[in-house]
């Protein structure tokens, strides 16, 4: 009896592969992935240029919901839809550039000096260190714009919070990232401006140096003395 039940179930289940050949994949490739829609994409890059522009422009307090719109050619109701006023969006637009560099942390939990140090003997780039400097090369417009004299005076503060403080705890030997002195977290807060430091001065100089040249400068500066030659 079991042989039989055993024989009917496969000879069904080849007859369905017969019929339905690959039939996983094809389940697989009829199931529809959600997608973005794509008009209110449009409608987010347009208000994001319109800001950039504007900040630029008018400062973070010169411009209303109204100048944005008109500047992105949008009516107000579109705006109005998705946010409650111009802060509310700035600060979309913020979390979206400070959520993109959580895709860095783990490999900042697994950095140490000894990393660092090890690349910068041979005057060879970080990998992690480049990838950074491309994401902030691609982000460049909008955070040259925010942490600019015009821009939010408190993004400077979110990306230290965010990325710059981190990355910063992590090259700590590990005595000092399990019991932080005062004096340990005045090291952080040091290093962690002169990190930001080093963002905006490329973002000056207009990013004449590629990501690679960033990430050997970076790693050198961390390691200078006080009174060291000045060179790479």
């Amino acid at each position: 009896m079991e042989e039989a039940q055993i024989k009917n179930h496969d000879d069904s289940s080849a007859n369905q592969m017969a019929v339905d050949p690959g039939s996983r994949s094809n389940q697989t490739a009829c199931s529809p992935r959600p997608t973005p829609d794509k008009r209110i994409l449009r409608t987010q890059r347009a208000l994001r240029s319109a800001l950039i522009e504007l900040v630029n422009e008018c400062g973070y307090d010169g411009f209303t919901v109204n100048d944005l719109c008109k500047r992105a050619d949008i009516n107000r109701g579109t705006f109005y839809n998705h946010y409650h006023d111009k802060e509310e969006f700035i600060r979309s637009c913020e979390d979206e550039v400070l959520e993109g560099f959580e895709r860095f942390q783990p490999r900042i939990n697994d950095m140490s000096m000894l990393m660092i140090v090890s690349y910068d003997k041979i005057r060879k780039p970080m990998p992690l260190l480049v990838e950074v400097f491309e994401y902030l090369q691609e982000q460049c417009a909008f955070v040259q714009a925010m942490l600019g004299t015009r821009g939010d005076s408190s993004f400077s503060t979110r990306i230290v919070d965010t990325f710059c403080n981190r990355m910063m705890r992590s090259v700590l030997h590990e005595k000092y990232r399990k019991n932080p002195t005062t004096f340990v977290d005045y090291y952080v807060s040091f290093y962690s401006s002169a990190l930001l430091g080093i963002i905006n001065e490329w973002y000056s100089r207009d990013m004449q140096e590629s990501p690679e040249e960033m990430a050997v400068i970076t790693a050198r500066l961390l390691l200078n003395k006080v009174g060291d030659p000045i060179k790479l």
